[in-house]
């Protein structure tokens, strides 16, 4: 007794479409060489795919950044304007410091004057009295 096994028999379909595999296979290492490829689709690109996924993801890190770069600008900005709102009131309390400081000045001045004026006064009084006095000593 004979035992035959089963032979696996292939179809002219199967053929043409193993065959069409092989042709793309080499058409595709073919333009990959020449630097081009097909993508997803089947569309022909002239980067890599992956090259292209790459520079997609590029290009939205790049907008992600120059998005934070933008809100770093503003509050940047708003710092900035503060800052310069303190400097402002620092610089009107300095003023009025430098204002109360002359005005201290101007009214120990004063005081001085003042201070000269009454002992001039105080010394024409005394002669006055003397005056009196010797003229009272004289009708006495």
């Amino acid at each position: 007794m004979t035992h035959l096994l089963p032979t696996a028999t292939v179809t002219p379909s199967e053929q043409n479409f193993s065959r069409e595999l092989r042709e793309t296979a080499m058409a595709k290492d073919i333009l990959g060489e020449a630097g081009l490829h097909f993508d997803e689709l089947n569309k022909l690109r002239v980067l890599d795919p992956e090259v292209t996924q790459q520079t997609i993801e590029l290009k939205e890190e790049c907008k992600d950044f120059v998005d934070k770069i933008g809100q770093f600008q503003k509050i940047v900005g708003g710092l900035i304007e503060l800052v310069d709102q303190l400097a402002k009131a620092a610089e009107n309390e300095k003023m009025k410091a430098i204002g109360a400081r002359n005005l201290l000045k101007s009214i120990a001045k004063q005081r001085e004057a003042q201070q000269q004026q009454l002992q001039a006064l105080i010394a024409e009084k005394k002669m006055q009295l003397e005056r009196n006095s010797i003229s009272l000593v004289i009708l006495i």
